[in-house]
């Protein structure tokens, strides 16, 4: 039977792991796009990827073999294709990998760590979403000694400056070294800064940050910089990653650097 699932034409290419939305809505408005055999210039077009033919630049369009990839982001590379500054981004760790892929969540500048980049869209939705209850793990370093009053606020949960709340599955202190206090942060949700705002709350600043698992993946004999793809019985611990597994076995921080 015919999938007769029904999306927008810029949607369709990006399930089809051809190129970013953004990226199809360019193509669509040049005219390079036909749909059943007519050239279509609105991205909006609603077609059954299943059951319609679409070409490119005269190529029948067929969903892409997906690809996973896990990357050790390092500190200073923005996740984002292309910068109008010039600064280095993941694709530049990447190079030729012969398909689009996207980072499923992202990393700002300041932050290194477990990045996953992948073009199968569902997968990305899955595990980004807050209700897959995924746990993202990250290993952060204070700027002073964090006192215990302060440490019980972040693991009650904490409302953040612009008034929204922070609800962390854990927080725990790893360690206090000299001036500094280390702390494991696991969280299950995907909001803008979420680990620095959460400290800055309490009053501290974050002064290194770093992603060090997602589920039960993590960065264990991997360089900085360096990426592997994911083997597919990953893929399905990943899926199947109950959220109490991310509170009871915390990322491994086997070749982080601290």
């Amino acid at each position: 039977m015919k999938s007769k699932i029904v999306m927008t034409l810029d949607r369709a290419l990006s399930r089809f792991g051809v190129t970013s939305r953004v990226e199809a809505r360019k193509w669509i408005a040049e005219g390079r796009l036909k749909v059943n055999g007519r050239v279509v210039h609105s991205p909006e077009v609603w077609v059954r990827p299943g059951q319609d033919t679409i070409h490119l630049d005269g190529s029948r369009l067929k969903p892409a073999r997906k690809i996973y990839l896990l990357l050790y982001k390092p500190k200073g590379v923005i996740t984002s294709h292309g910068d109008p500054a010039g600064r280095r981004t993941v694709y530049d760790l990447l190079g030729d990998v012969g398909q689009w892929l996207f980072p499923v969540g992202r990393l700002d500048q300041d932050t290194s760590g477990l990045l996953l980049l992948t073009n199968d869209t569902g997968f990305a939705d899955f595990v980004t979403s807050p209700e897959s209850g995924i746990p993202k793990t990250y290993r952060v370093k204070l700027n002073g000694l964090l006192p215990e009053e302060a440490l019980a606020k972040l693991q009650a949960g904490i409302r953040m400056k612009r008034g929204d709340w922070a609800r962390p599955l854990s927080v725990r202190r790893l360690e206090d070294r000299r001036k500094y206090t280390w702390l494991e942060v696991v969280l299950t949700e995907g909001k803008n800064r979420e680990v620095r705002r959460m400290v800055e709350a309490v009053n501290f600043k974050v002064l290194k940050l770093v992603r060090t698992a997602i589920g039960p993946l993590t960065l264990a004999g991997l360089e900085v910089g360096a990426w592997r793809k994911l083997k597919p019985a990953e893929i399905v611990a990943l899926k199947n990653s109950p959220r109490e597994a991310g509170a009871l076995t915390p990322g491994s921080q086997e070749g982080i650097t601290a």
